[in-house]
C-alpha cells in the first residue's frame, strides 16, 4: 500500500489541506492512527501496521482521511455527524469537547461496556467506519476479512441519538464548555 499516495489523491479530489506524519503523538503511539484538528494533522502509525493485511492499513487510512474531511468540510455531512465532531467520549469514560483551538477533558462514570458503545456510535465515528468499509471494498473486493474488521468497529449495542446528546450535555457541564 502506498499510503502517501493514497493520503495525496484523497487530498487533492476532497480539497483538503492537511499534514501527514507517521511519528505518532504522544500518548497515541499504540493507535493505528488519528487525525487532529488542533494541527490539522493526520497521524498515521505505519510501524503498527508493518505486519498488517493491506486491506487493515486501507481500513484506518480511509478512517483517519474521512475524519479530516468531517472536520475541514462539514457542511458535507448529516447534522448529527456536524453536531458530534465536537465531542471525544473514549471507552473508559475519560471525554473531551473542542473548545476553540484547545481539547477539554474530563471523566465521565460508567462501565467501560457502556462507554465502549458510545464512543463506537459517535456519529462521526459510524460515518468514518461505513466509509472507510466501502472505500475498501471498492478498492480490493468483498472479503470476509475486511467484513470482520468492519463488524469489530461496530456498537455491541448502539447508542441513541438523544442518548449521545445526554452524553454530550455532561461532557459540556464538566468542562464547563
Amino acid at each position: 500500500m502506498d499510503a502517501q499516495k493514497l493520503f495525496d489523491d484523497f487530498c487533492r479530489q476532497n480539497r483538503l489541506e492537511v499534514t501527514l506524519s507517521y511519528e505518532m503523538p504522544d500518548g497515541y503511539e499504540t493507535a493505528y492512527g488519528t487525525y487532529d484538528v488542533t494541527s490539522n494533522t493526520l497521524f498515521f502509525n505505519l510501524p503498527m501496521l508493518d505486519d498488517a493485511p493491506e486491506y487493515e492499513a486501507l481500513f484506518y487510512l480511509c478512517h483517519e482521511l474521512r475524519h479530516a474531511q468531517q472536520y475541514l468540510h462539514p457542511q458535507q455531512f448529516e447534522q448529527a455527524v456536524v453536531e458530534s465532531l465536537p465531542y471525544v467520549i473514549l471507552y473508559n469514560g475519560t471525554c473531551f469537547k473542542l473548545c476553540g483551538k484547545e481539547w477539554k477533558g474530563c471523566v465521565l462514570p460508567g462501565s467501560e461496556e457502556y462507554f465502549s458503545d458510545v464512543y463506537l456510535s459517535l456519529p462521526y465515528e459510524l460515518d468514518a467506519n461505513a466509509y472507510a468499509y466501502r472505500t475498501v471494498k471498492f478498492l480490493l473486493g468483498e472479503s470476509e476479512a475486511l467484513d470482520k474488521l468492519y463488524s469489530m468497529w461496530l456498537p455491541k449495542k448502539r447508542i441513541s441519538a438523544e442518548e449521545s446528546r445526554k452524553q454530550f450535555e455532561q461532557v459540556d457541564v464538566a468542562t464547563e464548555g
